[in-house]
């Protein structure tokens, strides 16, 4: 009767443990997806902007940096469906030549 009740609540300390590392690992994953995304608009604005002179202080200049970034990443997914779909149209089959 004693090892039951051993079992039980070590299940349930278990439990409680792995929901709390389970939340934990939820902010720790949602954290980590800020840190990429605030790398990545940062990376690809450097590249989308260096040619480019806009006003940041500025209302106009923030809606025209903006849309040229937007473009911008919609132009790259636009490639992304074009390659995607060129590589499921192509034979995929292997060459087999018979003498």
């Amino acid at each position: 009767m004693i090892g039951v009740t051993l079992l039980i609540i070590s299940v349930l300390v278990i439990l409680v443990w792995l929901l709390l590392e389970f939340k934990r690992l939820k902010h720790r994953i949602f954290a980590l997806f800020i840190i990429f995304l605030i790398l990545f608009v940062y990376f690809t604005g450097l590249f989308v902007f260096k040619d480019t002179t806009i006003d940041y202080k500025s209302v106009p200049g923030l809606v025209s940096a903006s849309k040229v970034y937007f473009s911008w990443v919609l132009s790259i997914s636009g490639n992304f469906k074009t390659i995607t779909s060129n590589a499921v149209g192509l034979d995929w089959k292997g060459n087999v030549t018979t003498k």
